[in-house]
């Protein structure tokens, strides 16, 4: 079989492109911790804007502290649900067994190499992000709401640098688009690509479509957020290179068409809420509020 597609006409080679954008001195700088780094930049950008400081009252030094909560949720939490599923993985679809990670204990942490899943990630950063604005005092949808804004082009950069790095390839297939990546065998869907591409294409416009409506109610593009990530991740599933899999479905599937559905019934349901009485002063003057 894997000489029948090795035969087969295929219009790209694999770039090969080293996974070490630079070094400081001994210190490798990958571009998989770059597009951490970006992600985390745009998002700061986005939360100290006047107009977005104005939205949810957060100041400039509640911003970077945010971003610093979020990323430690990101990072411990994408760390963790990778090394799960990775256990749980059969080592025939590049998986690792729980033995491997205690005899090689550094592994648990060694996000340099990659290997960080995204729902596990996103799950830390809600957590980081409730913890922040408990401490606060902050609605937390608002400022989901301004976060969400450049989350799918944090994401798209990542799926990038996991080509880069040749990582989560998709699966077998003899189609001209199929790219042979070092170390496995046959050629194979670029599904990072496919990600990255929907995350610019579908997700980036949909919740900027969102921003701009004129009665938007707190948390409308978070939810847009979770519901078209849910939509493009779900079609992604069926070329990425299943891991686990249950009823002809990948697990990741089982978890982006919850986003998907819930998304979409939160996004009706935050609409149809009613709308926050006027603020008034203790005269009774109406104050002004910010456009959300």
């Amino acid at each position: 079989m894997d000489l029948l597609l090795a035969a087969a006409p295929h219009w790209f080679a694999y770039p090969g492109q080293h996974p070490v954008a630079f070094h400081i001195w001994h210190l490798e700088i990958r571009w998989y911790g770059l597009s951490y780094l970006f992600g985390a930049i745009v998002v700061y950008l986005q939360l100290q804007s006047p107009r977005s400081r104005q939205r949810t009252g957060m100041s400039v030094d509640q911003a970077q502290e945010f971003v610093v909560y979020a990323m430690i949720g990101v990072i411990v939490g994408g760390r963790a649900l990778f090394v799960i599923a990775d256990m749980l993985t059969p080592e025939s679809a590049g998986g690792h067994p729980a033995a491997f990670y205690f005899q090689h204990p550094l592994e648990f942490i060694s996000i340099w190499h990659g290997g960080m899943a995204f729902h596990g990630g996103f799950i830390g950063a809600l957590l980081g992000m409730w913890l922040f604005v408990r401490r606060n005092r902050l609605s937390f949808m608002r400022i989901a709401d301004e976060t969400a804004l450049w989350i799918p082009l944090a994401i798209a950069l990542t799926r990038v640098t996991n080509f880069i790095n040749g990582e989560l390839p998709g699966r077998v297939t003899d189609a001209p688009i199929g790219f042979l990546f070092p170390g496995f065998s046959g050629y194979r869907y670029p599904s990072q690509l496919f990600e990255g591409a929907g995350m610019l294409v579908v997700v980036l416009p949909f919740v900027w479509l969102l921003h701009g409506m004129a009665r938007r109610r707190d948390g409308l593009i978070f939810w847009g957020f979770i519901a078209a990530y849910g939509l493009v991740r779900t079609i992604v599933e069926f070329y990425r290179e299943p891991g686990i899999l249950l009823f002809g479905l990948t697990a990741a599937q089982y978890l982006t068409l919850a986003m998907l559905l819930i998304g979409a019934i939160m996004m009706w349901r935050v609409q149809r809420a009613p709308g926050e009485p006027p603020r008034t002063t203790a005269s009774g003057r109406v104050v002004k509020s910010a456009k959300t």
